[in-house]
């Protein structure tokens, strides 16, 4: 089992920033990647970031790369979301996730094990 919290939504003004985290615990050391992934009202979940867990692979949803960067302290265990430049658009309640095997699809909500339970960021205009 793999628990995941995470922390750092709030509300901000557009153009702003944020930085998100995700506290990982339990079986860390089968983790093989960390995503983020957010869902906003009548939405379905969208892929917004992957990091894997041992080595610099990262991975972007267009709509986010240039602003957002994924990054990880191993020894900390955690994964963050630094969310810069952003815009009313990226409204949403923001998820971590976790998979302990290559996933079949890093996209895909159903590619991976574990989920934390989110935390809302919210960009006013």
């Amino acid at each position: 089992q793999v628990q995941l919290v995470e922390s750092g939504g709030g509300l901000v003004q557009a153009g702003g920033s944020l930085r998100l985290s995700c506290a990982a615990s339990g079986r860390t050391a089968s983790t093989y990647g960390m995503g983020w992934f957010r869902q906003a009202p009548g939405k379905e979940r969208e892929f917004v970031a992957y990091i894997r867990w041992s080595g610099s692979s990262t991975y972007y949803a267009d709509s986010v790369k240039g602003r957002f960067t994924i990054s990880r302290d191993n020894a900390k265990n955690t994964v963050y979301l630094q969310m810069n430049s952003l815009k009313p658009e990226d409204t949403a309640v923001y998820y971590c996730a976790a998979t302990l095997k290559v996933p079949a699809s890093i996209i895909r909500a159903w590619g991976y094990d574990y989920w934390g339970q989110g935390t809302q960021v919210t960009v006013s205009s």
